[in-house]
C-alpha cells in the first residue's frame, strides 16, 4: 500500500490546493485559507470514518493535516501563480478523485463486508469535501452540475467492488478501479462529456 498511501497524500494536497484558491478568489484572511484547504482535502475522508465508527484518519496520522497547511501557506502567499495553473490542477483533481474514490470503497469494504456500503463510502470520500468547499464558498457545487465528476467517482468504486467481488486481491483491484475513474473524468475534461438535462430543459 505504499504506493497508495503516497496518492493519497497527493491527492489530499491537490484538493486542498484548490481549497486555497478558492480563498484566494474571495480575499480572505490566512484562516480562511486554512478553512477551505481543509475542507475538500479532509471532509470526504472524515465524514466517512465517523459513519464507519473508526479512528478519522487524520487524528490516526496527523501528516494530512501538515498537507493542508502546506497547500493552504503556498495559495495564501502565490495564489497567482498557482492559479495560472488551474488547467493542470483540474488534472491532478482528477487523478486525486479516482485514488480517493477507490480508497475509500476498501475502507468501507473492509469496514463492513458490504459492497453497497463500500460504494457509498467511495463516492462520498471523493466529493463530500468538494461539496462542503462550495456550499461554504455558496456555490453551487461541481458534483450537481452536467459534467462528469461524481459519476467518475461511482464507476471508480464500482469496478472496485465488482473486481473484489469476483476474486482479484484488494489491493490489486484498486489499480482498475481508478483507472476507470480517471479515464471517465479525463474524458469529461477533454470532449466536454456531461450529463443528460431532463427533457424540455433550456439548452
Amino acid at each position: 500500500m505504499a504506493v497508495w498511501s503516497l496518492l493519497d497524500g497527493f491527492g489530499i494536497f491537490v484538493f486542498a490546493l484548490s481549497g486555497g484558491l478558492a480563498a484566494a478568489r474571495r480575499q480572505l484572511d490566512p484562516f480562511g485559507f486554512l478553512v477551505l484547504a481543509f475542507l475538500p482535502a479532509v471532509g470526504g475522508g472524515t465524514l466517512r470514518d465517523l459513519i464507519l465508527d473508526r479512528t478519522v484518519f487524520w487524528i490516526e496520522n496527523p501528516l494530512p493535516l501538515l498537507l493542508v497547511v502546506i497547500a493552504a501557506t503556498l495559495t495564501f502567499f502565490f495564489s497567482a501563480p498557482v492559479a495560472r495553473r488551474e488547467r493542470l490542477l483540474r488534472w491532478l483533481d482528477a487523478l486525486g478523485l479516482s485514488v480517493f474514490a477507490v480508497l475509500g470503497a476498501r475502507r468501507g469494504l473492509i469496514a463492513t463486508g458490504d459492497p453497497v456500503i463500500a460504494l457509498v463510502m467511495g463516492v462520498m470520500t471523493a466529493v463530500v469535501g468538494g461539496l462542503l468547499r462550495d456550499v461554504v464558498c455558496s456555490e453551487l457545487p461541481l458534483i450537481l452540475h452536467r459534467e462528469i465528476y461524481a459519476t467518475a467517482a461511482v464507476v471508480g468504486a464500482l469496478v472496485y467492488v465488482l473486481c473484489v467481488h469476483f476474486g482479484m486481491d484488494g489491493e490489486l483491484a484498486l489499480l482498475p478501479g481508478a483507472i476507470a475513474a480517471f479515464l471517465l473524468r479525463a474524458a469529461g475534461l477533454i470532449k466536454g462529456w456531461s450529463l443528460p438535462r431532463p427533457p424540455g430543459a433550456a439548452a
